[in-house]
C-alpha cells in the first residue's frame, strides 16, 4: 500500500499535497470537500478523529499534523531538500516552520472562522477584525524573510516553508491584505507557483493564486 494524502482545496494541506509533488512522490490524492462536511463523516472520523486535513497514510501509519508529515517526508525522500538537511539551516527551518504553524496559521483562523472563539455575532466581528490587524503584521514578519531567502525560504531548494509561504499569503487575499503590498513574499510565491511540482498540485485543487479583491 502506497502514500495516500487526504486535502482539501486551499487549506493548509497544500503545504504537504506540493512537498509530495517536488520529491516526485507516487502517492494517491484524496480530496476532502470541508464546505460539504466531509471531514466530519464517520469514515473520515474513523481516519483521523480530530476531523481535520491533512492526513497522512503510509500503509498502516497515519500522521496528521503539518510539521509531523512535513518532517516524515522529509525522512522518506531526503533527496528532495523540503527542509535543509542538517545544522544551523535545519534549527532555522524549524523554527520558521512552528512559527507559521502555532502562530500566523491559528491568526488566520481567527479571521476565517471567528464563530470558533465566541458565539456573539458583535464580537465575532470584532474579533476578525482585530485578527485581521495581527495577521497583517504577521505576514510583514514573513517578508523579512522572503527579503532574506537565498533563493528559497530554506535554502537552495524549493521546499515545505515556500509551500506554506504561499498558503498564508493567499489566504491574506481573503482577509484584504494585498500581496503586492508585501512585494518579496509574493515574488517567492509566485516563483514557487510557476514550478512544474506545485503547478501540479495547484492545478488538481484548482487554486487561483491571488484571491485579492481590492
Amino acid at each position: 500500500m502506497g502514500l495516500k494524502l487526504y486535502y482539501a482545496s486551499g487549506a493548509c494541506s497544500f503545504v504537504p499535497h506540493s512537498s509530495l509533488e517536488l520529491a516526485g512522490a507516487s502517492f494517491e490524492p484524496s480530496m476532502v470537500k470541508l464546505h460539504k462536511g466531509e471531514q466530519r463523516a464517520p469514515e473520515y472520523l474513523a481516519i483521523n478523529p480530530r476531523g481535520q486535513v491533512p492526513v497522512l497514510v503510509d500503509g498502516d501509519e497515519v500522521i496528521t499534523q503539518i510539521p509531523a508529515i512535513v518532517l516524515y517526508l522529509d525522512a522518506q525522500f531526503p533527496e528532495a531538500g523540503l527542509l535543509p538537511a542538517s545544522g544551523v539551516a535545519r534549527t532555522r527551518a524549524l523554527q520558521t516552520l512552528a512559527w507559521m504553524n502555532n502562530t500566523v496559521h491559528p491568526t488566520f483562523t481567527h479571521v476565517f472562522m471567528p464563530q470558533k472563539f465566541t458565539a456573539d455575532e458583535a464580537a465575532q466581528k470584532a474579533v476578525k477584525a482585530h485578527a485581521v490587524e495581527v495577521y497583517r503584521g504577521l505576514l510583514g514578519e514573513l517578508e523579512a524573510l522572503a527579503q532574506k531567502a537565498s533563493p528559497w525560504l530554506g535554502g537552495d531548494k524549493p521546499g515545505a516553508l515556500d509551500a506554506y509561504a504561499l498558503t498564508l499569503l493567499r489566504w491574506g487575499g481573503f482577509a484584504g491584505i494585498d500581496p503586492n503590498s508585501l512585494p518579496a513574499t509574493w515574488a517567492l510565491v509566485q516563483r514557487f507557483a510557476a514550478l512544474p511540482a506545485v503547478a501540479r498540485a495547484m492545478e488538481r485543487e484548482r487554486l487561483e493564486l491571488n484571491v485579492y479583491k481590492g
